[in-house]
């Protein structure tokens, strides 16, 4: 009861806008939905087809079935490829397993897997600045895997070596934090200055929006929610921007994650949401604060997002 009691002293929620899903995380979503109502369950899809709990738990309940790995699908069953992105050797095992792939790549990766062949066709060494593990950067890597080393951070660019310095090129991960990208990039240009780099900018404008949006939210409110599920790195990078701006703030991945403690004396919450956590988990997050007393809900907007993706040709 103190706990309640203390977190009702809330006044107003602000909302950040862009928020909540992209072009690529609502193309990726259409792509399983639309395969379920033309062919019926199952659906399977490799790997989550984005990274959010609620959306996963949905599709599921639909017939779709993730999976992890490719010989968990039937032999020449349909097959849906994530936003993500896959390595080329993931087709060549597509294919041998006569799978019918549709694929959901978000467009902004595939531009980043084609620089990656162009770079490797050059001869350059790639450097891919990302986060170890994180199924888009597999994917990239994957285009070249013999000429591609992953820069993750700041240190790592600074003692990392390549065969020729003269012919280096850098690609970043979609869904990088800005900040902590330019300054590896500032290290590698430092230690290769004739590093090349892609014709344009690689973090994809959802993320650049977002990632603004709520480094400026944050300066107008206490506290700082930030929808998403914790295999999400758009949603992280929210986390740590706002933090960034000296504000306390939470990743959570549904409502009842909100912990009442967090918002002891503060009297306006920010609330945003990665790109791949769904709208309708806003609403959810604003109804339970307007319970504790913040019934002024604002919005704080500073782009407009029009971005749309044209669909695969499987399912148009």
């Amino acid at each position: 009861m103190a706990d309640w009691a203390d977190a009702a002293g809330l006044d107003r929620t602000v909302l950040a806008a862009p928020r909540s899903f992209c072009a690529g995380v609502e193309r990726a979503i259409a792509v399983v939905e639309q395969v379920l109502d033309r062919h019926g369950p199952p659906v399977y899809v490799r790997k989550q087809i984005v990274h959010n709990t609620r959306v996963v738990a949905d599709l599921e309940s639909r017939g779709a079935v993730f999976v992890d790995e490719l010989d968990e699908v039937p032999a020449g069953s349909q097959v849906v490829f994530s936003a993500h992105g896959v390595a080329p050797a993931v087709r060549a095992t597509a294919d041998g397993r006569q799978l019918a792939v549709i694929d959901a790549t978000c467009p902004l990766v595939t531009k980043v897997h084609t620089e990656a062949r162009r770079f490797a066709a050059q001869g350059n060494t790639i450097l891919l600045v990302g986060h170890a593990g994180h199924e888009e950067v597999e994917g990239t890597m994957g285009e070249a895997p013999g000429r591609t080393l992953l820069v993750p951070d700041v240190a790592t660019a600074e003692r990392i070596a390549v065969p020729d310095p003269s012919r280096v090129g850098y690609l970043l991960q979609t869904t990088l934090a800005l900040d902590e990208a330019a300054d590896i990039v500032d290290a590698l240009r430092r230690r290769f200055p004739a590093l090349q780099g892609p014709p344009s900018e690689d973090i994809c404008y959802a993320t650049t929006n977002r990632q603004r949006a709520v480094a400026e939210l944050a300066g107008r409110c206490d506290i700082v929610l930030v929808l998403g599920s914790a295999n999400s790195s758009n949603s992280l990078r929210l986390v740590e921007v706002a933090r960034r701006q000296g504000r306390p703030a939470y990743l959570i991945d549904h409502p009842g994650d909100i912990d009442l403690r967090w918002l002891a004396g503060a009297s306006t919450v920010g609330v945003t949401a990665g790109a791949s956590a769904p709208p309708g988990l806003v609403d959810e997050v604003v109804a339970v604060l307007s319970g504790l007393g913040a019934a002024e809900v604002t919005e704080h907007v500073t782009a407009v997002e029009s971005v749309e993706f044209v669909l695969p040709k499987e399912v148009r």
